[in-house]
């Protein structure tokens, strides 16, 4: 009787140390300022351009003996048409002012360059910080739950030792059957704890979500660069021309992230104003903003193929 009352005590022990890991649990972590976001927000004044290519392209196919495509409508989208037909037009003339004239359009068109290469960097970065930071957190989240593993386990394997040694000194068999059926069911219900898909959770409140921008896939976001967003939401700027970036990425979101599930995906944490995150979700979070961050350096080869064209330009005779 004495080796059951033990075995009472180690019970409530056990029940007491569930009782601490729920309050744990119910102290949930909550995150809500990032220090990812740009301490100042910037008012871009400049439009989006037109979304019209075929029309861009067609109204200057001249400009094709010099510029890809996608050139053309970068520079269209800068502004950048005039500078460089006064370019053409300044080349003709051959003089030494004209050749000062062209350095000086030359100068104006890789300043608006450098904006856009900046703003990508900017973009990019943040990209980088946020995964960064949600990263951070799905490894704590993850630790944590580790940590409440192992100490499930090891309670199952104290349980089982000492029910087996339990039946083996009682002599009664009536209690020796409570003492192997009651340990049993605690070591089953410890191991099945083990098993928990959920575990610890956070809340993770983003009013600014730059996913959710990518997801809903709007006309025009307050969250990004006009010149960013563009590159982003043209279909001239990807390598088959049908889907643009964002277009592209989502699919891969539902394909991947999702398992191929757009409903789930749609009432997805991830692309809300915020809510309560597992460590899955954070782990997907952190996935898809360093996906976008990729998908935004990419863009520099756009850029990079343009200046490219315009250094041509410039140095034919």
């Amino acid at each position: 009787m004495k080796f059951i009352f033990s075995l009472v005590v180690s019970i409530m022990l056990v029940s007491c140390v569930s009782n601490k890991t729920k309050i744990l649990q119910n102290n949930i972590l909550t995150l809500r300022d990032s220090y990812c976001k740009a301490p100042l927000q910037y008012n871009y004044t400049q439009k989006l351009p037109s979304y019209n290519s075929d029309s861009i392209i067609s109204a200057n196919s001249h400009l094709k003996n010099y510029f890809s495509d996608q050139s053309i409508l970068i520079l269209n989208a800068l502004s950048s048409i005039d500078e460089v037909e006064d370019i053409l037009k300044y080349k003709k003339d051959g003089s030494l002012e004209a050749q000062v004239k062209v350095l000086q359009l030359k100068t104006k068109i890789n300043s608006k360059i450098s904006i856009s290469l900046t703003e990508l960097d900017a973009v990019a970065a943040e990209f980088d910080c946020e995964g960064e930071r949600v990263a951070q957190m799905a490894n704590y989240v993850d630790n944590i739950n580790a940590n409440n593993n192992n100490k499930l386990i090891l309670f199952s394997i104290i349980t089982g030792a000492v029910t087996s040694v339990a039946s083996g000194i009682i002599k009664n068999d009536t209690a020796e059957n409570i003492v192997s059926i009651g340990g049993g069911l605690l070591g089953a219900g410890l191991g099945l704890a083990t098993f928990n898909p959920k575990g610890k959770k956070v809340e993770f409140i983003h009013e600014r979500n730059l996913l959710k921008d990518i997801w809903d896939e709007k006309l025009q976001s307050q969250n990004f660069p006009p010149f960013i967003w563009y590159m982003y939401t043209e279909r001239k700027f990807t390598g088959n021309r049908e889907h643009s970036i964002i277009q592209n990425m989502k699919q891969r979101w539902i394909n991947y992230q999702f398992d191929n599930d757009e409903d789930s995906a749609s009432r997805s944490v991830n692309f809300g104003t915020g809510g309560f995150y597992r460590s899955s979700d954070l782990q997907n979070r952190a996935s898809m903003l360093n996906q976008m961050q990729s998908a935004t350096r990419t863009i520099n080869q756009n850029i990079n193929y343009l200046l490219l064209d315009l250094d041509k330009l410039i140095s034919d005779s």
